[in-house]
Protein backbone atom coordinates (compact mmCIF):
# COMPACT_ATOMS: atom_id res chain seq x y z
CA UNK A 1 0.00 0.00 0.00
CA UNK A 2 1.77 2.90 -0.74
CA UNK A 3 2.73 5.89 2.05
CA UNK A 4 0.39 8.55 0.60
CA UNK A 5 -2.63 6.67 0.89
CA UNK A 6 -1.96 5.04 4.12
CA UNK A 7 -0.70 8.70 5.53
CA UNK A 8 -3.99 10.48 4.11
CA UNK A 9 -6.38 7.77 5.69
CA UNK A 10 -4.47 7.84 8.96
CA UNK A 11 -5.40 11.70 9.30
CA UNK A 12 -8.87 11.16 8.16
CA UNK A 13 -8.78 8.35 10.86
CA UNK A 14 -7.09 10.60 13.47
CA UNK A 15 -9.62 13.58 12.98
CA UNK A 16 -12.54 11.26 12.61
CA UNK A 17 -11.73 9.84 16.30
CA UNK A 18 -10.97 13.49 17.61
CA UNK A 19 -14.31 14.16 16.91
CA UNK A 20 -16.34 11.08 17.44
CA UNK A 21 -14.53 11.53 21.05
CA UNK A 22 -15.64 15.20 21.39
CA UNK A 23 -19.01 14.50 19.99
CA UNK A 24 -20.25 11.91 22.68
CA UNK A 25 -18.94 14.20 25.32
CA UNK A 26 -20.46 17.04 23.71
CA UNK A 27 -23.77 15.32 21.37
CA UNK A 28 -24.95 19.12 21.01
CA UNK A 29 -22.36 19.68 18.19
CA UNK A 30 -24.13 17.03 16.32
CA UNK A 31 -27.92 18.28 17.39
CA UNK A 32 -27.28 21.53 16.46
CA UNK A 33 -26.42 21.26 12.92
CA UNK A 34 -28.88 19.33 12.15
CA UNK A 35 -32.20 20.87 13.60
CA UNK A 36 -32.14 18.90 16.84
CA UNK A 37 -32.16 21.66 19.88
CA UNK A 38 -34.99 23.07 21.15
CA UNK A 39 -35.61 26.79 21.46
CA UNK A 40 -33.17 27.93 24.01
CA UNK A 41 -30.59 25.74 21.57
CA UNK A 42 -30.03 23.11 24.44
CA UNK A 43 -30.68 19.57 23.71
CA UNK A 44 -32.92 17.17 25.16
CA UNK A 45 -31.74 14.40 27.55
CA UNK A 46 -32.89 11.60 25.04
CA UNK A 47 -31.50 13.66 22.25
CA UNK A 48 -28.07 13.38 23.53
CA UNK A 49 -28.57 9.59 24.20
CA UNK A 50 -29.47 8.94 20.98
CA UNK A 51 -26.61 10.48 19.41
CA UNK A 52 -24.22 9.43 21.36
CA UNK A 53 -23.87 5.84 19.91
CA UNK A 54 -23.38 7.80 17.25
CA UNK A 55 -20.25 9.69 17.90
CA UNK A 56 -18.93 6.47 19.60
CA UNK A 57 -18.93 4.66 16.24
CA UNK A 58 -17.07 7.24 14.35
CA UNK A 59 -14.66 7.41 17.25
CA UNK A 60 -14.29 3.22 17.02
CA UNK A 61 -14.18 3.87 13.24
CA UNK A 62 -11.59 6.47 13.33
CA UNK A 63 -9.48 4.90 15.57
CA UNK A 64 -9.41 1.92 13.43
CA UNK A 65 -8.37 3.66 10.60
CA UNK A 66 -5.36 5.02 12.62
CA UNK A 67 -4.78 2.00 13.85
CA UNK A 68 -5.15 -0.78 11.51
CA UNK A 69 -2.56 -2.49 9.44
CA UNK A 70 -1.92 -1.22 5.98
CA UNK A 71 -3.76 -3.58 3.60
CA UNK A 72 -7.00 -4.86 3.89
CA UNK A 73 -7.44 -4.31 7.07
CA UNK A 74 -7.68 -0.49 6.57
CA UNK A 75 -9.34 -0.57 3.34
CA UNK A 76 -12.19 -2.35 4.87
CA UNK A 77 -12.14 0.32 8.53
CA UNK A 78 -12.32 3.59 5.60
CA UNK A 79 -15.29 1.57 3.50
CA UNK A 80 -16.69 1.38 7.31
CA UNK A 81 -16.26 5.27 7.54
CA UNK A 82 -17.55 5.62 3.86
CA UNK A 83 -20.39 3.43 4.31
CA UNK A 84 -21.28 5.06 7.57
CA UNK A 85 -21.29 9.01 6.12
CA UNK A 86 -23.03 7.64 2.60
CA UNK A 87 -25.82 6.29 5.58
CA UNK A 88 -25.60 9.16 7.68
CA UNK A 89 -26.64 11.64 4.47
CA UNK A 90 -29.37 9.30 3.78
CA UNK A 91 -30.38 9.50 6.99
CA UNK A 92 -29.99 13.50 7.52
CA UNK A 93 -31.55 13.86 3.78
CA UNK A 94 -34.70 12.41 5.06
CA UNK A 95 -35.33 13.85 8.08
CA UNK A 96 -33.21 17.03 8.34
CA UNK A 97 -35.91 20.13 8.38
CA UNK A 98 -35.20 22.76 6.54
CA UNK A 99 -34.05 22.98 3.10
CA UNK A 100 -30.65 24.83 3.68
CA UNK A 101 -30.06 22.43 7.02
CA UNK A 102 -30.62 19.29 5.05
CA UNK A 103 -28.11 20.46 2.75
CA UNK A 104 -25.83 21.15 4.33
CA UNK A 105 -25.94 18.27 6.94
CA UNK A 106 -26.28 15.80 3.34
CA UNK A 107 -23.57 18.01 1.89
CA UNK A 108 -20.93 17.28 5.50
CA UNK A 109 -21.17 13.37 5.52
CA UNK A 110 -20.71 13.52 1.40
CA UNK A 111 -17.42 15.41 1.64
CA UNK A 112 -16.44 13.15 4.11
CA UNK A 113 -17.12 10.22 2.27
CA UNK A 114 -16.14 11.51 -0.52
CA UNK A 115 -12.36 12.33 1.21
CA UNK A 116 -12.21 9.03 2.41
CA UNK A 117 -13.04 7.56 -1.38
CA UNK A 118 -10.47 9.87 -2.66
CA UNK A 119 -7.65 8.71 -0.32
CA UNK A 120 -8.31 5.19 -1.10
CA UNK A 121 -8.44 6.25 -5.04
CA UNK A 122 -5.26 7.96 -4.45
CA UNK A 123 -3.01 4.51 -3.63
CA UNK A 124 -4.76 2.52 -6.42
CA UNK A 125 -2.89 4.70 -8.98
CA UNK A 126 0.29 3.26 -10.26
CA UNK A 127 3.22 4.89 -9.10
CA UNK A 128 5.26 4.00 -12.24
CA UNK A 129 5.06 6.61 -15.09
CA UNK A 130 4.13 5.09 -18.58
CA UNK A 131 7.28 4.47 -21.37
CA UNK A 132 7.45 7.03 -23.66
Amino acid sequence: MPSVRTGLLRVIGAATAAYGVAAACRPDWLARPVGMVGEQGDTHPHTDMALRPLAWRDAADGLAMLLAPAGPALVTAAAVRIASDVGDAVLFGRTVTGRFRRAGAVAGALGWAALTAAALAAGRRDPTPCPA
